[in-house]
């Protein structure tokens, strides 16, 4: 296993290496339907200086909030529990038997392969101390989402302009490299920024003018593309739903001061847009 885990006073970096991946995946953990259930519309508490990367639940009572560089955990009304400062560029995020992953990059996003330093940073849900890292060095222009399927990590990230398409990186669940898959979504401004799986399909956010949906099958080939702004977090709940993250700025009485705000929306699938909003 490739992983980087904690000391006291430093970091150990572990050279990259493509040892043969395991074949047996962990157990799923169970979902919780009821819980589940009570995910709702929520604005996280506070302001951060910069703005949300990605959101996501535990299935259970809690949302996590990444905001670049600092990683955030409330209840469902998104009241604050816990804040952390970490290292930038944190990106999008996933949870998985009671774990934290986020995309991180270290690097340049959105350049030529090899200026990139790409990583996992792992996190316990319940107090979000910092339990490992994991390096990446196979996503070539920045690594900044990730999900879980069916006992695999799924990332995204960046795209140079004049790409012509988006690649999606599959781990297993000790983070040996799998296979890149070619999504055949076309070219997205800055590649893709957010992921999600729901219900047996892949949901990704990718920023725009307008933003742009994509959604892809088991398999990781594209099925839809839509004009609807899942860029900074899209969080499966319940019946079929998502919650979907809207960042909002504001400058401070001095004119440059800026903060940062971000609200959870109720939106739901829809054949011919992808997804709808359905609530304030």
């Amino acid at each position: 296993m490739r992983t980087l885990l904690l000391l006291p006073a430093f970091s150990l970096l572990i050279p990259p290496s493509l040892s043969a991946p395991s074949t047996a995946a962990p157990a799923q953990t169970q979902a919780q339907p009821q819980a589940q259930a009570d995910f709702h519309p929520a604005t996280c508490e506070g302001s951060y200086p910069r703005h949300l990367q990605g959101v996501c639940t535990n299935d259970r009572d809690a949302i996590y909030w990444c905001w670049t560089d600092c990683l955030v955990k409330t209840d469902r009304d998104g009241r604050l529990l816990k804040r952390i400062e970490v290292q930038s560029h944190h990106g999008d995020l996933c949870h998985h038997q009671g774990r934290i992953h986020v995309a991180t990059n270290l690097g340049k996003f959105n350049r030529p392969a090899g200026e990139a330093d790409n990583w996992v940073y792992v996190y316990a849900a319940d107090d979000l101390r910092e339990l490992a890292r994991h390096p990446l060095p196979e996503v070539l222009h920045g690594a900044g989402g990730i999900t879980w399927r069916a006992g695999h990590f799924f990332v995204v990230g960046g795209l140079p302009p004049g790409a012509k398409d988006n690649l999606v990186y599959e781990y297993d669940a000790d983070f040996h490299f799998l296979k890149a898959h070619q999504l055949g979504s076309g070219y997205s401004l800055m590649g893709i920024q957010t992921a999600a799986h729901h219900q047996g399909q892949f949901w990704f956010g990718c920023y725009g003018k307008p933003a742009v949906l994509l959604r892809a099958n088991a398999q990781l080939r594209c099925t839809g593309r839509w004009d609807f702004n899942a860029s900074v977090g899209i969080v499966p709940i319940s019946g079929g739903r998502f919650l979907i993250a809207e960042n909002k700025a504001t400058q401070g009485p001095d004119g440059k001061t800026k903060s940062n705000r971000a609200r959870l929306r109720l939106a739901q699938p829809d054949p011919n847009q992808g997804l709808i909003l359905t609530g304030p």
